[in-house]
C-alpha cells in the first residue's frame, strides 16, 4: 500500500517505536498521521515536535478505543491504516501475578481485538484498508525472561493470522511486526541481556523497514532479518531449536 494521502492512526504513538513510525509516516506523505497514548500532556508535546495530531486512548478500555476511533473518523475521516501498536514489559515466570497476566493479554492481544471488531467490517465494506499490529520476536521464538509476555505476544501473531486468513480477500491487508530488541524505554535497564544477542536496533531503522513492508504488503514484518532464519529452525527442527534456546538462557544467566 502506499502511505501518501492515507489517514494513519498508531496507538503507544507517543514514544519509542510508535514515536519513531509516525514520523516516518508523515515523511512519507500520510494525509494526517494520528498518535493516540495515555499521557495527555506527553502525547500533545510529542505530537507537535513531530508535526502530527495527537489524542488519548487507553487501549485496554474497548469503550475508549471505540471513542477514539468515532472521533478521529468524524474530524479526518476514513482511517486507511490503524497499527495497533501499544506494548509493556514485565520480567517473569509461571509465577508471575495474575493480574499481570492479565495486563499483559489486555494490552497485547485484546487492544488489537478492539481495533480488529471497529475496523476490520468497515474497511472491508469499503474494498480496502491495512491494520498493522505490533507483535515481537518473541511472538514467534520465545522470551526466556518473561512468559507472561512471549504467551501474549504468540496470541497477538495468532491474532493477526487469523483476521489475515479472514478479510485478506476483502481488501483488507494485515501486518505483524516482530522486532527483536529496540532501543526503547521498554528495555532500560536490559540493555546488555539485549545487545548480547543480536544487538539493539534504532527506532528509526525500525520504522524504515515498516514502511518498506507496508510498500510490498508483507504479512510478517522482521526488521531484524535474524528472526526469520530462527523461526525456519524452529519449524524444521524444534527439538534442535529447544535446545539451543537453553543454552542461550544458560549463557546470559552466566553472563550477568
Amino acid at each position: 500500500m502506499e502511505i501518501a494521502g492515507k489517514v494513519v492512526v498508531i496507538t503507544g504513538g507517543a514514544g519509542g517505536i510508535g514515536r519513531a513510525m509516525a514520523r516516518r509516516f508523515n515523511i512519507e506523505g500520510a494525509a494526517k498521521v494520528i498518535i493516540a497514548d495515555q499521557d495527555r500532556e506527553h502525547t500533545s508535546r510529542v505530537a507537535a515536535e513531530i508535526g502530527v495530531i495527537g489524542t488519548v486512548c487507553d487501549v485496554t478500555s474497548e469503550d475508549s478505543l471505540n471513542n477514539m476511533i468515532t472521533g478521529i473518523e468524524r474530524d479526518h475521516g476514513d482511517i486507511d491504516i490503524f497499527c495497533s501498536n501499544a506494548g509493556i514489559f514485565r520480567l517473569g515466570d509461571e509465577n508471575t501475578p495474575n493480574d499481570e497476566w492479565q495486563t499483559n493479554w489486555d494490552v497485547h492481544v485484546m487492544a488489537h481485538v478492539y481495533a480488529a471488531r471497529n475496523l476490520a467490517s468497515k474497511m472491508a465494506a469499503r474494498g480496502g484498508g491495512y491494520l498493522v499490529n505490533t507483535s515481537s520476536a518473541a511472538g514467534v521464538l520465545t522470551h526466556i525472561d518473561s512468559v507472561s509476555y512471549s504467551v501474549s505476544k504468540h496470541a497477538a501473531v495468532a491474532f493477526a493470522e487469523w483476521l489475515s486468513i479472514t478479510y485478506g480477500d476483502r481488501g483488507v491487508k494485515v501486518s505483524v511486526l516482530c522486532p527483536q530488541a529496540v532501543r526503547t524505554p521498554m528495555i532500560a535497564g536490559q540493555e546488555e541481556e539485549a545487545a548480547s544477542v543480536d544487538g539493539i536496533m534504532e527506532p528509526e531503522t525500525l520504522a524504515d523497514a515498516v514502511i518498506a513492508a507496508l510498500i510490498r504488503e508483507e504479512f510478517f514484518i522482521l526488521p531484524h532479518e535474524e528472526v526469520r532464519k530462527y523461526m525456519h529452525r524452529k519449524v524444521l527442527d524444534p527439538e534442535r531449536w529447544l535446545m539451543g534456546m537453553r543454552r542461550l538462557r544458560a549463557r546470559i544467566a552466566k553472563e550477568l
